[in-house]
């Protein structure tokens, strides 16, 4: 059973049903990475020596007839800015070139109590300050799709490991736009969680809603497999919250059709222009869902007035995140230096009048949600765009002068706190992915994963053909 081709569900019950061995798993992805990462570079460090102790404990645990975990064996990549005890963690920064942290982030040690095999670290921009995944340190991530573009960023070293098929699974940080806009550009499933479902533990900001961990996932139970594995309750994190659910990979395997859900299409959330083909590829997944039994219809929603609060808020985590490295400023890259620089120069009338924006912002959403049951736009307003460039040139005609504001269809999500995912609507003209952004109240996560599985099921766009 290759991993290149089997889901992370099938991979499982193949390891506990006996008919695939940990270790045979483990090679195979091994094998994987060594022929199609030095096309793609997708993975930065690769923990062989750590990978095959713990398949080989694993599969002896299966010998032992022990329980096996929810992940029970399955590799997994981290993104390059969560700590991995004994693995290489270098925030994608030359300035952290050889850091080795003695700890694990808890997502990562949750992965791990479920059974997960932590392959390797995957590339980000450094400190995850950019939506093209580019460092000085590790140099570009290529698209699978057509390596001569970009998988967005900043989650974009895991959406391509799992696009590839060098692991069936890779986890993901997301702020403004870095689970899903790389799920799009990429062709799979990822998920920004509802925040606190899954401890930031030991970043900082722990009170922070901005952050969160989420799963990257070739198929929408997948991604609801690796959610199961890392969410639940923890009473020493202070925004830890237990998911009103058993089981996501349950409700999504249940999930037969969209009967009795409301769900509104919006094409243009940030009133700043989308491109006609993602649009109307976007706007045709979110129609056919009528044929699964849903009411769809197509509503004017501006959010637009959050992009100057968002860009507040988030000059103000920068810092937060940064401060213990204040000395550091200078040796930085421009996108992170920037993103602290104006972080620096607010005041606090700056985030009061933001959070006061943010308030208006989300009684819009929660009117809307009093409506519908969820919410579908564009995930990107553009196509994958040249990988030698920071961000793309226009959107929808209109120039653009920096790398945030294209992404403003997923920050603004993130502004009011709502989980989103992003699933593959279908492809453009020239065979490249284009991703339908789903955006759910808070905690509904496996509603948003059983839609993306119906939009899936709609429309296949087969595996990457530019590798």
């Amino acid at each position: 059973m290759s991993p290149e081709d089997a889901t992370a569900v099938e991979l499982v019950a193949a390891i506990t049903g006996r008919k695939l061995g940990v270790v045979e798993l483990l090679e195979a992805c091994l094998a994987s990475i060594a022929r199609l990462n030095p096309k793609l570079n997708a993975f930065v460090t690769v923990a062989e020596d750590q990978a095959r102790i713990a398949a080989e404990t694993l599969q002896a645990k299966l010998d032992r007839g022990e329980a096996a975990g929810l992940l029970h064996g399955l590799p997994v990549g981290i993104k390059d800015v969560t700590l991995t005890a004994g693995i290489r963690t270098t925030y994608g920064s030359p300035l952290y070139r050889d850091h080795v942290p003695s700890e694990d982030a808890e997502a990562v040690a949750r992965l791990k109590r479920a059974g997960a095999i932590i392959l390797g670290k995957t590339n980000t921009p450094e400190f995850a300050t950019g939506a093209n995944t580019v460092n000085e340190l590790f140099g570009a991530t290529l698209n699978p799709w057509n390596t001569e573009l970009s998988p967005a960023g900043s989650s974009g070293g895991s959406a391509v490991a799992v696009a590839a098929g060098m692991v069936p699974l890779a986890q993901g940080t997301d702020f403004g736009c870095s689970i899903r806009i790389p799920a799009a550009f990429c062709g799979i499933v990822g998920i920004r969680t509802t925040a606190g479902l899954i401890p930031n533990h030991p970043m900082h900001l722990p009170w922070d809603p901005g952050q969160v961990h989420g799963p990257l996932a070739r198929t929408a139970e997948d991604a609801a497999l690796m959610l199961d594995a890392m969410i639940g309750l923890d009473p020493l994190w202070p925004t830890s919250v237990a998911p009103p659910w058993h089981s996501a990979l349950a409700e999504v395997l249940a999930c037969k059709d969209a009967r009795s859900l409301r769900i509104a299409y919006a094409p243009d959330i940030a009133g700043f222009g989308v491109d006609a083909e993602v649009e109307a590829i976007c706007r045709t997944a979110a129609t056919d869902l009528r044929q699964a039994g849903a009411l769809v219809d197509e509503i004017d929603f501006d959010a637009s007035d959050g992009f100057s609060a968002y860009k507040t808020l988030r000059g103000q985590w920068m810092v937060g995140q940064q401060l213990e490295r204040m000395e550091m400023l200078p040796k930085f890259g421009p996108n992170l230096r920037g993103n602290i620089e104006a972080g620096l120069a607010l005041k606090v009338s700056d985030t009061a009048a933001a959070e006061h924006v943010r308030e208006n912002v989300w009684a819009r959403f929660r009117e809307m949600f009093g409506k519908y049951d969820f919410l579908l736009t564009p995930a990107a307003p553009v196509l994958p765009y040249p990988v030698t460039d920071n961000f793309p040139a226009e959107v929808g005609g209109r120039k653009l002068t920096n790398y945030i504001d294209w992404i403003a269809p997923a920050f603004l999500i993130t502004l009011v706190g709502f989980p989103a995912g992003s699933v593959p609507a279908g492809k453009s003209k020239s065979g490249l992915p284009v991703g339908l952004q789903i955006v759910g109240p808070r905690f509904s996560e496996p509603g948003i994963l059983s839609l993306a599985k119906l939009v899936q099921a709609q429309h296949p766009i087969g595996r990457p053909t530019g590798i």
